[in-house]
């Protein structure tokens, strides 16, 4: 860190340092994701700035390829997860006009400056935060920004215009990287996805995230999109399930074909076996003209069987047979039709458990569990959440005419602690709930349901100690144990596995008469 408080441009041999240092790092790495962390400590051993932060795009994707933030430190999930959402809100700020970005010292908002605005030069000592963009031609890819910390009258401009160097190297950089693998493969491929997964371009639009067990979703889709096999799609209720089949569908040579959807836990057991496989005229009381059903309706393309646990046995043995025959007959039928469809499932139960329960057919399960897909619950990519809760909030914004800006600090610790059920699901819905309530710009705590609330933010941390609430319990459930037995101790002392006597002398201790809980005549 420098000594001194001068913006480096006010020192030339300083600044000429920091872009020489910097050529020589772009130049010796490769891979630009293991650029970012070495070019910031270039800045911060050349500047006087507080913290330094760098981000990179996949040019065809828009997802993140890499982010660092310096210094380095340990930081818990929700920061981690708020740095993130924070530096692509930035860099998605970002225009053709807008050359920088930025915070000043006595506002959370960020200030847009274009060209102009930097030849004329601007506030001198209000900027506390200043962002420039990485772009390639026209397109933003990234950007690069520091926290000043300087208070004397020094120009943040000049600061802009060395960060709009560094940023122009790294801009090279990548269309170098570029003209080198297509020089090599022959194609103009995005340099910032060298090693990335493949399964980035089978990314379900809706399915939002940039965790690793995301990105092993999409690379499995990616791998069993071309083929006919038949895919089981796992995971709770709430993770995006239906997402994943629908872009399995999409990229598959049955696109231009049928997808069609059905919840086998939404239909009643007596009209099921009707929808997938149709009936025939007369053939039961209100059939009055031939139905196709979901199989004929599906031809040529995909069906997709949405909690297929649900199934009765009944159902399971003929769904068997159109796995393995490729054909069935419709409800009052003795036609026998034939199908060409692809059969994706999903579930959320345990199929092991309800086989040994005898509730599902093993010969079903070894059929539709050919590819098996695991969506993981929200709680197992706790990165993913402040992604998720931004994109929500833009679309309720625009949904309801509001113009939410940010998350605060202890509503996202809210979020970040919580082990979320119902998924993606419930968290949609919460940040639903959350910007109607809000009336600043700003979602609070107070906005999230009282399920995410913590003793700390509602002020409702227990006061007592310990053999206190040992001895609330301790009369809670020989209460209601009483209650149960009638008043009879020695039934009640069963049923709490204690002997009469202790039962006897817990009773007398706690004053309770036990007549009370006799049933009157």
């Amino acid at each position: 860190m420098a000594s001194d408080s001068k913006s480096p441009l006010e020192n030339p041999p300083e600044a000429l340092s920091l872009l020489v240092e910097a050529a020589r790092i772009l130049a010796e790495r490769v891979d630009l994701r293991d650029v970012a962390t070495p070019l910031l400590a270039a800045v911060a051993s050349h500047t006087a700035m507080r913290h330094s932060w760098m981000l990179l795009l996949q040019r065809r994707t828009r997802q993140v390829l890499t982010q660092a933030v310096y210094p380095a430190s340990r930081r818990t999930a929700s920061a981690v997860a708020q740095i993130e959402a924070g530096l692509r809100g930035l860099v998605d700020r970002f225009s053709d006009e807008v050359e920088t970005l930025i915070v000043p010292k006595d506002s959370g908002r960020p200030r847009n400056l274009t060209r102009a605005d930097l030849e004329e030069g601007f506030d001198r000592a209000n900027a506390e935060t200043i962002c420039v963009p990485i772009r390639v031609g026209s397109v933003t890819i990234g950007g690069l920004g520091v926290d000043r910390v300087f208070d004397d009258p020094v120009a943040p401009v000049e600061d802009a215009r060395l960060l709009s160097r560094l940023a122009s190297m790294v801009a090279q950089a990548v269309v170098l990287r570029d003209s080198i693998r297509e020089e090599r493969f022959g194609a103009a491929e995005d340099s910032l996805a060298f090693e990335k997964g493949a399964g980035e371009e089978y990314r379900p639009p809706n399915l939002i995230g940039n965790s690793h067990e995301l990105q092993a979703v999409f690379d499995l889709i990616g791998q069993v999109s071309k083929s006919d096999a038949t895919v089981l799609i796992r995971g709770e209720s709430g993770t995006g399930k239906e997402l994943v089949a629908q872009a399995i569908h999409n990229h598959s040579l049955r696109s231009a074909r049928p997808f069609i959807k059905v919840n086998c836990s939404a239909l009643p057991e007596t009209l099921i076996e009707s929808e997938l496989f149709g009936h025939e005229k007369g053939a039961f009381t209100g059939a009055v003209a031939v139905r196709k059903g979901r199989f004929e309706l599906a031809s040529g393309g995909t069906i997709f069987l949405d909690e297929i646990g649900y199934l009765s046995l009944a159902t399971q043995v003929k769904l068997l047979r159109v796995l393995q025959e490729r054909e069935f007959e419709r409800v009052g039928g003795s036609q026998t039709l034939e199908t060409n469809v692809r059969v994706i499932a999903a579930t959320n139960r345990n199929l092991e458990d309800l086989m040994d329960e005898g509730k599902f057919l093993q010969d079903l399960y070894y059929r539709i569990n050919v590819f098996p897909i695991y969506l993981p619950a929200l709680r197992e990519r706790r990165s993913d959440i402040l992604l998720l809760a931004n994109h929500f909030v833009e679309k309720y914004n625009k949904a309801y005419g509001k113009q939410i800006v940010r998350i605060s600090t202890p509503a996202i610790d809210m979020m970040m602690s919580y082990h979320w059920p119902g998924n993606v699901r419930e968290l949609e819905n919460c940040i639903e709930r959350a910007v109607l309530l809000s009336n600043d710009e700003v979602i609070h705590g107070p906005h999230l349901p009282p399920t995410l609330q913590t003793a700390e933010a509602s002020g409702t941390l227990y006061v007592g100690s310990l053999q206190t609430s040992l001895d609330a319990l301790e009369r809670e459930l020989i209460v209601e144990a009483l209650k149960s037995a009638r008043g009879n101790k020695a039934k009640a002392a069963r049923a709490l596995g204690i002997s009469e006597r202790l039962m006897g002398l817990r009773v007398k201790k706690i004053g309770i008469d036990p007549k009370r809980f006799r049933a009157k005549r």
